[in-house]
């Protein structure tokens, strides 16, 4: 059977990605990604096969996918945190129609929104949401709607893409909406280069990160109402009893 393993490859490097990832990719005969992911599997397993496409080439690349696969080839496709999280599993599977002798497998890695999680403390021991601030595939005004309904339900919240050159006010314009319904002390944090060189992170007040600005490297974490700062990590109370 000609098979495609989509792979979660979690922050990227070798001890971070799930024995599965590791197992999936060990066993393809070529790896195919976006160009950051291909260098990063080189850098662990430099006699490795590997395709690359550049970004907004998504399709490009599932579809090469598929198309080595049907020379009899494993192949896998490998994302960077979770390829079911603003990754490409669903795109994967809407193709798949088109190659009904490939066999497609999601093997689950670990998204920004848990690694960070780590990093920061535990911010999302209760309900949460996660939302990408990117109006690329979604319209602003969505966003803004999702925003404001996770801030009203007093969720926690976990950002993507949180900025970008050409956004370089969406964090700004994300906390002011949050801010109609969040108290300004609200506990929060930016934890950068998850899992890389330089990782990091900083805690503020939601009033606070209002005027920060933050790229693509970075994700955002903002507490709900009993979320508090222990130690400088952000906690997040279940409910047990003992709290």
């Amino acid at each position: 059977m000609k098979k495609i393993y989509i792979v979660g490859m979690g922050p990227g490097k070798y001890d971070q990605m799930t024995i599965e990832a590791v197992k999936k990719i060990e066993e393809s005969d070529v790896v195919i990604g976006y160009t950051v992911y291909t260098d990063l599997i080189k850098e662990i397993w430099p006699d490795k096969n590997c395709l690359s496409t550049p970004m907004t080439k998504e399709y490009d690349r599932c579809v090469l996918a598929f198309e080595e696969a049907n020379k009899g080839k494993t192949v896998a496709l490998v994302c960077s945190g979770d390829a079911g999280v603003y990754g490409l599993s669903g795109l994967m599977l809407g193709i798949a129609p088109q190659y009904k002798e490939v066999e497609v497998k999601t093997v689950a890695g670990v998204t920004a929104a848990l690694s960070g999680a780590a990093l920061i403390g535990a911010p999302l021991i209760h309900d949460f949401a996660v939302i990408s601030l990117s109006d690329l595939l979604t319209p602003w005004e969505k966003i803004e709607k999702r925003l404001e309904c996770a801030a009203i339900g007093d969720f926690c919240i976990c950002l993507y893409n949180p900025g970008s050159k050409k956004r370089a006010d969406y964090l700004e314009k994300a906390c002011e909406i949050l801010l109609k319904h969040k108290d300004a002390s609200t506990p929060c944090a930016i934890a950068k280069n998850i899992g890389r060189d330089g990782e990091d992170y900083t805690v503020y007040t939601l009033n606070e990160l209002k005027d920060i600005k933050a790229g693509m490297f970075e994700t955002v974490f903002i507490g709900n109402s009993m979320t508090k700062v222990i130690d400088n990590k952000l906690v997040t109370p279940r409910g047990y009893t003992n709290e």
